[in-house]
């Protein structure tokens, strides 16, 4: 029983490497320096803001900046930047004990009541310390009456009263709060500090790991160093006690072999479906996560456009070496459109790998469309090939389309000429010269362009898309009327043409078929132009060059 009894004293007495390292003064915060600078200098000359509004992602230090602020001010020695750290006060706020430094958590009180304790509190002075020091954490998740409360307070405190505010939604909160606070937007911190950092926190705590495997800490660590210190502490007990390696980490998060990645997007670009279907499967055998191995495949085309428009980040000694080699080649054969049509493509596989019931098979499928697309032009190369004449269709037997003479020529020619017509789903001209307005129509065309004339447009579509003619003579009119079409159509268009015309027309209506109507005409004529656009051998290529591309419309070259 006593030795279950140590265990469980030993067991309760852990902390976590997050809250046993945390920064106890402003030179141990990492990745902040302007901030430091700043409150440094502040303390020393004695310009001290009553609010502060600390902002930045989860992890980078904003609560732990905000007990710094306090046991600066508060220190038997200060304000200091340097507090001492064995004085009562520097005590009693490390372990959160100190009655003038309340700290709350707007989250869980997001009251206007809340607030009001708080006011009610701001008029006494501090018990022992120098500053009555309120930290309110996620002051975003306040209500807007909580805000508008605080705001007469937090003009004009009394001057034993200091604020100090942390959120991660700046954008949440009021411009009203802003404008009275100084703010500091404390940064992600970079991989090479974290990296850095966690090595000598490895260091105290008598344990042992591979440079690699802390860089891959810290990249997921994402600039959080809270973040990095959870992993960190979980790597080290997954290794329990021996070397963390670089794999232990990757198969924790999941992870690719960083190589690996660059072999399968090697494969990829230069379309190896063989190659790159077998990486997918290693990468499956090794429990890699399928959206972080598309993440990696992402900051890979990330780094090669990079590179590709800035070759300097080749000789970055911060970039790993085996991006800074293999990179460098690759993104000298590869465009910046053939990247950035890389990147759109993985970017919108992410959101179907996601969501996803097999996230595996959207993968691969990503891949295959990748593989489909890696040995084909862009669009651009596509319309600079057609304009210089140096497109070449497929299925053997065409000839390089060219602006001279011979095959080429004569097939852009036959492009030109099939193309002479008129656009799609534009009515073709009428004869109008003779139509006057007191002219009598001669055929049923003549009386549509009349209603056009007239401004008549719903007549006129109707005219169009609704009647077959039957038969025409000036003055007289036999029609029928497409099923579903409105009725009132004869006794109108017998009332306007004899406005128009100053003349009296029949319009009577038959049960013979009757013509195609013009709509029906033309949209006949537009669809076998449309045809033999098609099959035009240049087109055809295009279309197959693009799965999905569709022809929208034709006009005259």
């Amino acid at each position: 029983m006593a030795q279950s009894s140590d265990t469980t004293q030993t067991l309760t007495e852990y902390r976590v490497l997050a809250r046993k390292y945390r920064p106890q003064k402003f030179s141990e915060l990492k990745g902040q320096d302007a901030l430091v600078r700043t409150l440094s200098n502040a303390i020393e000359t004695g310009r001290i803001a009553h609010a502060f509004m600390l902002t930045g992602v989860r992890g980078v230090g904003k609560t732990t900046t905000a007990r710094i602020i306090a046991r600066a001010l508060n220190c038997a020695e200060g304000p200091t930047t340097t507090p001492c750290g064995v004085c009562e006060q520097c005590v009693s706020i490390a372990q959160d004990r100190n009655m003038d430094v309340l700290e709350v958590d707007a989250a869980s009180r997001t009251g206007v009541d809340d607030i009001r304790e708080i006011i009610d509190s701001v008029q006494y002075a501090p018990t022992g310390a120098r500053y009555k020091i309120f930290i309110i954490d996620e002051v975003h998740m306040l209500s807007k009456s909580a805000f508008n409360a605080l705001l007469k307070t937090l003009e004009e405190p009394p001057p034993h009263v200091k604020f100090v505010f942390a959120t991660t939604e700046i954008r949440k909160v009021p411009v009203t709060v802003l404008s009275r606070c100084q703010r500091f937007d404390l940064k992600r911190i970079g991989a090479d500090v974290l990296a850095e950092y966690f090595t000598t926190l490895i260091g105290l705590e008598k344990a042992t790991a591979e440079p690699e495997a802390v860089s891959l800490i810290a990249r997921a660590a994402d600039g959080s160093a809270r973040d990095g210190l959870s992993l960190l502490d979980q790597a080290i007990s997954r290794s329990g006690g021996a070397l963390v390696t670089a794999e232990d980490v990757r198969t924790m998060l999941g992870l690719a072999d960083r190589a690996l990645t660059v072999d399968l997007f090697e494969a990829i670009a230069r379309g190896d479906t063989a190659v790159a279907l077998t990486q997918l499967e290693a990468f499956y055998a090794v429990g890699a996560d399928p959206g972080m191995v598309l993440q990696d495949l992402l900051e890979f085309t990330h780094f090669l456009t990079k590179l590709k428009v800035s070759p300097g980040l080749a000789t970055d000694a911060g970039v790993p070496e085996t991006e800074r080699v293999r990179g460098g080649a690759m993104a000298a054969g590869l465009s910046v459109p053939v990247l950035t049509r890389m990147w759109q493509m993985l970017l919108k596989g992410l959101s179907e790998v996601q969501q996803s019931p097999s996230p595996q098979r959207a993968l691969e499928m990503l891949i295959i469309r990748l593989l489909f697309v890696s040995t084909q032009p862009t669009p651009g190369d596509v319309m600079k090939q057609l304009k210089d004449g140096s497109f070449v269709p497929a299925g053997g037997g065409g000839a390089p389309v060219t602006n001279g003479s011979g095959a080429g020529s004569g097939a852009r020619a036959q492009l030109r000429t099939v193309t002479n017509t008129q656009p799609l789903m534009q009515a073709e001209p009428v004869k109008t010269a003779a139509v006057a307005t007191a002219a009598m129509p001669q055929n049923f065309e003549e009386i549509v362009a009349l209603a056009g004339q007239k401004r008549e447009a719903l007549l006129q579509s109707n005219l169009v898309n609704d009647v077959h003619v039957v038969s025409f003579a000036p003055g007289h009119l036999s029609l029928r009327l497409r099923e579903g079409a409105p009725p009132s159509i004869v006794g109108q268009l017998s009332d306007k043409l004899a406005q128009w015309t100053g003349q009296r027309w029949m319009v009577s209506l038959s049960r013979e078929t009757g013509a195609a109507t013009i709509g029906e005409t033309r949209r006949a004529t537009d669809d076998a132009v449309r045809a033999k656009v098609l099959t035009h051998p240049v087109v055809a290529e295009i279309m197959q060059v693009f799965p999905g591309a569709k022809l929208t419309d034709i006009r005259e070259d």
